[in-house]
């Protein structure tokens, strides 16, 4: 049996990620992430996901690790 593909949830990941962003702009983010403001629009709103480079950043910038994240606070 083969183990199971587990379900991607860009909409709760883009939302983690807007609550770390707080009152920071999304242009400042962006820029601090190294892609465009629209790029960061669209992860936000669970319609991309956001790549590894932009995962590692968010996680050293707001002192969260990658698997919060991407799952939230599992157990």
């Amino acid at each position: 049996m083969a183990p199971r593909k587990p379900k991607t949830d860009l909409f709760a990941i883009g939302s983690r990620i807007r609550a770390l962003r707080g009152d920071v702009l999304q242009e400042d983010l962006a820029d601090y992430l190294h892609i465009r403001q629209g790029q960061l629009s669209k992860i936000e709103s669970g319609k991309a996901a956001p790549s590894i480079d932009v995962l590692i950043l968010l996680s050293e910038r707001f002192h969260k690790s990658v698997d919060w994240i991407l799952r939230g606070n599992v157990s």
